[in-house]
């Protein structure tokens, strides 16, 4: 008998379809059509996140408002004053904008955050209950300091990847000679640090596979398009 189709492999298998297309949309027919379908993908994800959330509770949704607009008012702090990441400015791709941001950019910071947050808070939970269980005390320290600082480096890690790709396909550009500055990163950091506490000590069911699932499927697109996009 086969087994039943739960929505975590049904969310999965969607991203999968829908971001296999892109990809081979990018890298072998007209880009200026698949890119016009960027905030489709975006809006799609941040759905099947929220869908496949456990008892999502209040604190649930004041974690996502939280990564929602912290990312835009950062963003609109860093466009138009150069304080955060550096000098930079959005193209048309990713739609309505605010103060030269675009909104769904927001969404985009919950999804990074939300997903690293999860998978690291999952491959952690192992090792924590291996500690607990030899030395017969709960780590809290451990496991906050871990979550928090190991999420923000995962999360940096995912904006390195993703950047070059977003330049060439033009999401933002960077100002000066187009090289993407060190202060991108260590501001990543430090946002990504600040959200990540909310998530930890947000009381919401931190247990999602397809989070996982999204943020694996993400990384290798970007890391294909790194690769071979033209």
């Amino acid at each position: 008998m086969l087994n039943r189709v739960t929505k975590f492999d049904l969310a999965t298998a969607i991203a999968v379809l829908f971001h296999t297309i892109g990809l081979v949309g990018l890298l072998f027919f007209d880009k200026t059509f698949f890119l016009a379908a960027t905030p489709i993908n975006l809006l799609l994800s941040f759905v099947l996140l929220i869908w496949t959330q456990a008892d999502k509770n209040k604190s649930f949704f004041l974690f996502l408002l939280c990564c929602v607009f912290t990312g835009i008012a950062v963003e609109m702090i860093g466009i138009n004053t150069g304080l955060l990441f550096g000098e930079y400015a959005y193209g048309r791709v990713l739609g309505f904008k605010v103060l030269q941001v675009p909104v769904l950019i927001g969404i985009n910071w919950f999804i990074i955050i939300y997903c690293c947050g999860i998978s690291i808070h999952t491959f952690l939970m192992h090792a924590i209950n291996k500690i607990a269980a030899e030395t017969g005390k709960n780590p809290v320290i451990l496991k906050a300091l871990s979550v928090i600082a190991d999420g923000a480096i995962l999360a940096v890690l995912f904006d390195w990847l993703m950047e070059p790709v977003a330049v060439k396909l033009g999401f933002w550009t960077w100002k000066g000679d187009g090289s993407i500055p060190l202060f991108n990163y260590i501001c990543w950091f430090g946002i990504s640090l600040l959200l990540l506490m909310v998530f930890h000590f947000t009381k919401f069911n931190k247990q999602n596979k397809f989070a996982v699932n999204l943020l694996l499927i993400q990384l290798m697109f970007f890391l294909l398009l790194r690769t071979f996009l033209n």
